[in-house]
């Protein structure tokens, strides 16, 4: 389950500006914020099914987006390239270069 919500939330955070703000809302309270969807139901004056309906919906488009995208995927290559290459690394301005990099991630 923690790997499910650690993949949601990446995937939220490269593809959240193709989502409407409804659908932010709800992803946001109940991944980010650890909102029960009895709660999101509460504050946003909707059904508990709704709620669920929507994060349910969302999840999936996130997953198409990323299909056809890649993004999440490519970032993962490049961490595990760039953590190797820092292992590899025997030159301390190598290994500042290498830091860098990771930082623009």
């Amino acid at each position: 389950m923690l790997a499910k919500t650690t993949r949601i939330n990446y995937l939220f955070d490269f593809y959240q500006s193709l989502l409407t703000p409804k659908q932010r809302s709800y992803m946001d309270m109940y991944f980010r914020e650890d909102y029960s969807l009895g709660e999101i139901s509460e504050l946003l004056q909707v059904s508990r099914q709704a709620v669920y309906d929507n994060i349910r919906r969302t999840e999936k488009m996130l997953e198409a987006y990323e299909t056809k995208l890649g993004l999440y995927d490519k970032f993962q290559k490049r961490t595990t390239i760039l953590d190797r290459m820092d292992e590899a690394a025997q030159d301390s301005e190598m290994k500042a270069l290498i830091h860098q990099l990771k930082e623009l991630e």
